[in-house]
């Protein structure tokens, strides 16, 4: 998107070319500093309060267990008895 944005700098007119800059640096200030900086070390500062949801949004939101965790056997699951029986 910078690329193209910064393309519009070699227009002749003089307010698409503005456009052009303006644009083609927002778009870089936004792609480099607010994602690639910002957004992380702020979601690292505030752990899980990053994810902190309301109590009424998060019993309407799904809850999606992406990882199975919830359908991982837990350590004496899985045979009734042992090998040996």
């Amino acid at each position: 998107m910078v690329s193209v944005f910064a393309a519009f700098i070699l227009s002749d007119d003089v307010v698409v070319k503005m456009l052009g800059l303006g644009l083609a640096v927002s778009v870089l200030i936004d792609a480099t500093v607010v994602r690639l900086l910002l957004a992380p070390a702020v979601m690292t500062l505030l752990g899980r309060g990053a994810w902190w949801a309301p109590r009424w949004l998060d019993r309407v939101l799904p809850h999606i267990d992406t990882e199975g965790v919830s359908e991982a056997p837990s350590p004496g699951a899985g045979s009734s008895g042992g090998a040996g029986r």
